[in-house]
């Protein structure tokens, strides 16, 4: 995990720089209105659907329907909650990640070549795909919540991933070749999930955690570059 903690304290340092903050802040921003307006507007609806929904139904048809409508209350603040972490997640991977990787490429990493193929097509079909899929994934897991831990657990989990599919490939696509992309993707799959579930756990921290997608998009970038310099490295020795 050594790479992990190298690329959360080189983030960390890029935050002192005030440009870096300009680009950080839009998705908190936007993550902020969001989660407001959709509390505001959808909460009563979704948790008066939600009871009537497997596994919430069950447990009502049980005789506990005071604690149907309790997982119904927690699942819709999950759902509003993951409905802004996507949000806020596609902006920073489409338009802020980007900003973010020139700028930290150009100071930190300038030795490094870009020989990928810098799609913006590519990369904006690859952060919608993993969201989409990310929706399918947290709707199927819904009746698993039941299980002790699952309901906070599986989140996780998710999130994780979905960090992982999004930003560990727009981090490294204009600069690592295909093959250079498949090996570190193969030889570091541990550890950029382990980032992604850490980058989730800071996503559910109040107030802090409406940084966490930017954050967790400047993570990658300097995690993958890092990575990628090394591979070169070890390639030319």
């Amino acid at each position: 995990m050594g790479e992990v903690m190298l690329a959360l304290k080189r983030a960390i340092v890029s935050l002192r720089r005030g440009r870096v903050w300009v680009h950080v802040l839009l998705p908190a921003i936007v993550a902020v209105v969001l989660t407001v307006g959709l509390s505001i507007t959808l909460l009563d609806r979704l948790v008066a659907a939600l009871v009537e929904q497997p596994p919430m139904s069950w447990v009502a048809a049980w005789g506990a329907l005071w604690l149907a409508k309790l997982l119904a209350a927690f699942g819709g603040w999950l759902l509003i909650l993951a409905a802004s972490y996507v949000v806020a997640m596609l902006l920073a991977a489409i338009f802020v990640l980007p900003l973010l990787l020139d700028h930290v490429a150009a100071i930190d990493y300038p030795d490094l070549a870009r020989l990928g193929e810098d799609s913006v097509v590519a990369s904006t079909a690859n952060s919608v795909a993993a969201a989409l899929l990310f929706v399918v994934a947290w709707l199927v897991s819904l009746p698993l919540w039941l299980i002790p831990g699952a309901a906070l657990l599986l989140p996780l989990l998710l999130m994780g991933w979905l960090n992982r599919r999004t930003f560990a490939y727009d981090a490294l696509a204009a600069h690592a070749t295909p093959a250079e992309w498949r090996q570190l993707r193969r030889q570091h799959a541990g550890a950029l999930l382990a980032l992604g579930v850490g980058m989730a756990l800071l996503a559910h921290l109040p107030l802090v955690g409406l940084l966490a997608p930017a954050f967790a998009a400047l993570a990658y970038v300097h995690y993958g570059l890092e990575a990628l310099r090394r591979l070169r490295d070890g390639a030319l020795t």
